[in-house]
């Protein structure tokens, strides 16, 4: 396949950049400036791009079996999200390449919860990840709204870290993933892999999936 990645510097983005050449993809990563280009392999076909820009969005779609966008905007500009979120779909609705997004928790339901989301549940989401929560919540919505673009929509569980590549995981649709532990969390080793499975089996078009162990 080939692949297009925003947020390729990022956890998520750079675990999925490497899963992808791992298993034999063609993956062009968008950077915002080049300043980051020698931390990436050989391997990938750098190109420098906005996210948030349209008409970048639709150059380095065009001619891709896929866009995965991990990109998350810095502390105090959590409005961004939705910004970018509404620029990729616009670009893609013009291309018709497919989406494999990234987002947040925050819309996914807590169980035994009478269903109360995550973003309302302040032991999941203290006051200072609010912002960020609302910003994924309203990406979500983007998502759900747009009928013209292929997407897939993966939500995290609470905790994502770098961890182990193990491939055993649990999927999930809309309600938060939790253990018999009570944790809820994921390597972004094996998030990565959750995502190129989508990636290459399509499970979820125009849906939301999570995952945790």
């Amino acid at each position: 396949m080939k692949i297009t990645v925003f947020g390729a510097m990022g956890n998520v983005g750079s675990r999925v950049i490497d899963e992808a050449l791992l298993r034999g993809h063609e993956v062009t990563a968008v950077l915002r400036n080049s300043s980051r280009v020698n931390e990436l392999s050989s391997a990938v076909n750098v190109v420098i791009g906005d996210v948030g820009n349209i008409d970048d969005v639709v150059k380095f779609s065009k001619g891709q079996d896929l866009v995965i966008s991990a990109t998350r905007p810095p502390q105090g500009a959590e409005e961004q999200l939705v910004a970018t979120t509404q620029s990729l779909l616009s670009g893609l609705e013009q291309t018709k390449v497919r989406l494999l997004l990234v987002g947040g928790a925050a819309s996914l339901i807590v169980p035994n919860s009478n269903g109360s989301l995550v973003v309302d549940d302040i032991n999941l989401v203290p006051l200072a990840w609010r912002d960020i929560a609302l910003a994924c919540l309203a990406q979500h919505k983007l998502c759900q709204e747009n009928e013209l673009v292929d997407w897939s929509y993966l939500s995290p569980p609470a905790m994502i870290m770098p961890g182990e590549r193990t491939g055993c995981f649990r999927i999930g649709i809309d309600e938060l993933l939790i253990d018999e532990q009570g944790n809820s969390t994921i390597s972004l080793e094996d998030f990565a892999i959750a995502l190129l499975d989508e990636a290459e089996q399509t499970q979820h078009s125009r849906k939301r999936f999570t995952v945790a162990y």
